[in-house]
């Protein structure tokens, strides 16, 4: 998915659904001391967890945790350059779209809770216009939220 991202050094990057914190702390350490990475995460001990682990991991100054509904997004921050979700939705989240930078990139697993998946990239051209490209199918747990598959 990093690959897919397309990530480079000084890029934001929103990450839907932390889990461990490890995905998080791969985007970090691409990005770099000038990017940095938005974790949402709606489990509360995920995202004490995932803080620990990415404090001992050294990447605590890189990586900000927020516990809330991913699905729509983190509109403090936005826009990205970058957007990844860790969980199935059933469509694409207008939010997300939203909060995409012009020639960002977004990640998102398409399909049903436990059905097809396929892993959709999402880029914003320089006109704001979505342009979406298939790349595969994929197994993702349901994202949760009100843009997800609800808690």
């Amino acid at each position: 998915m990093n690959e897919a991202l397309q990530l480079i050094e000084g890029l934001i990057v929103l990450e839907v659904g932390a889990g461990s914190g490890y995905h998080a702390a791969t985007i970090a350490e691409i990005v770099g001391p000038q990017g940095h990475v938005y974790a949402v995460e709606i489990i509360e001990d995920l995202v004490r967890s995932a803080r620990a682990n990415l404090e001992r991991a050294g990447y605590a100054d890189r990586v900000t945790l927020v516990l809330g509904d991913g699905s729509q997004g983190y509109p403090d921050r936005a826009p990205y350059d970058r957007i990844v979700v860790t969980a199935a939705a059933p469509d694409i989240p207008p939010s997300l779209v939203e909060e995409l930078k012009i020639g960002g990139i977004m990640l998102v697993p398409v399909g049903g809770r436990f059905s097809p998946q396929e892993l959709i990239m999402v880029r914003k051209n320089d006109n704001g216009k979505i342009e979406r490209r298939k790349l595969g199918g994929v197994a993702f747990v349901p994202l949760r939220g009100k843009q997800g598959f609800g808690d």
